[in-house]
Order: C-alpha cells, then sequence, then structure tokens
C-alpha cells in the first residue's frame, strides 16, 4: 500500500499554533469557552491545542473534556465486530458556554451529529464550533462545515487520510493511502 505525506510533523506543529490563534482572536480568555476533544482521535490534537494556549500565550485555566460518541453514531450497529468505547471525561457543565469541538479528521460529519447530541447530556451550549486538523471537503454526508480547518484534502473515496500523533503513533504526520 502506497503512502503520500501530506504534512511532516513540522507542518503539523505549524498548523496546531495557526489554529490557537484563531481560538485567541475568537475567544480572547476563554472563561465562557470549553474545549471537546472527540474521542478518540479529537483528543490528541485538543490536548496539544490546550497546551500552546496555556504554555506560550498565556491563556490560564482552559477548560478540556473528552467526549465518546460511539454509541451516539448512527452507523454503530452496522460493524461486523463489537464496537470499543472510549471513555467520556467531561467534569464540567456546558450549559450557557461556547463549546469548541476538536477532532484529527472530518470526513462524513456523521462523528460530529453524534457529539452534536451527546453534549446534551451536559447542558445546552450557547453555541458550538468545530475545529479539525484535516478538512475532506468533498466526503460529506451531512451539512456540516468546520469553524477552523489546518488543511483542506481532496482525497478519492477510497483513499484514506490517516494522521499520527507521536503520543500514539511515536511521530506527527499526516498521510494519504
Amino acid at each position: 500500500m502506497s503512502q503520500k505525506i501530506l504534512l511532516t510533523s513540522t507542518e503539523v506543529n505549524i498548523i496546531l499554533h495557526r489554529l490557537a490563534c484563531q481560538l485567541i482572536e475568537k475567544h480572547l480568555d476563554f472563561s465562557n469557552t470549553v474545549l471537546i476533544g472527540l474521542q478518540p482521535r479529537g483528543g490528541f490534537p485538543a490536548r496539544r491545542i490546550k497546551q500552546i494556549l496555556e504554555d506560550e500565550y498565556n491563556v490560564p485555566e482552559i477548560q478540556l473534556g473528552f467526549l465518546d460518541i460511539t454509541f451516539f453514531r448512527d452507523d454503530f450497529r452496522r460493524h461486523d465486530k463489537p464496537l470499543e468505547a472510549n471513555r467520556t471525561e467531561i467534569d464540567f457543565l456546558v450549559e450557557d458556554r461556547k463549546v469548541v469541538f476538536i477532532d484529527d479528521v472530518l470526513y462524513t460529519g456523521r462523528s460530529i451529529r453524534a457529539a452534536l447530541t451527546a453534549i446534551q447530556s451536559f447542558g445546552r451550549p450557547s453555541e458550538i464550533e468545530l475545529l479539525v486538523l484535516i478538512d475532506r471537503r468533498f466526503s460529506r454526508h451531512l451539512p456540516i462545515q468546520p469553524d477552523y480547518r489546518g488543511r483542506q484534502v481532496d482525497a478519492i473515496n477510497d483513499e484514506k487520510v490517516r494522521v499520527h500523533w507521536k503520543e500514539k503513533e511515536g511521530e506527527d504526520g499526516v498521510y494519504l493511502i
């Protein structure tokens, strides 16, 4: 199986910094904003962006949570093997707060639809935004678009976009397979 590199480690780092700056422009001090990484793959960019905001831009006390959407998906019963759920870790209410969903790849939009349903268990947000590292823009099944995107990728339907995170795969990078 051949693969083409779309983003190197350096490019991923630059994009995460740019996305952090865009969040600062919109949310300033984050006093009424929370970040929610969509499990399992959205947790990696969410942690990194939180760290960039706190360490490099001195934004204090950003609330970060992780949302499992496994059983909120409309296709969860269509798999041959049993699904493994991830942990939801949200120890705050989202009632009347701005929520930024963070994920690595936006593909069909079904994960985001599931996240919109799942987050209601934690309150009713005043606003929900979407931040993604990769936007596969011609693959959408639902009318969902990101507010913040790292890179747009045009991939043919049988091509896959793989995001590697150094915390999981030992390196940062984005590949077209």
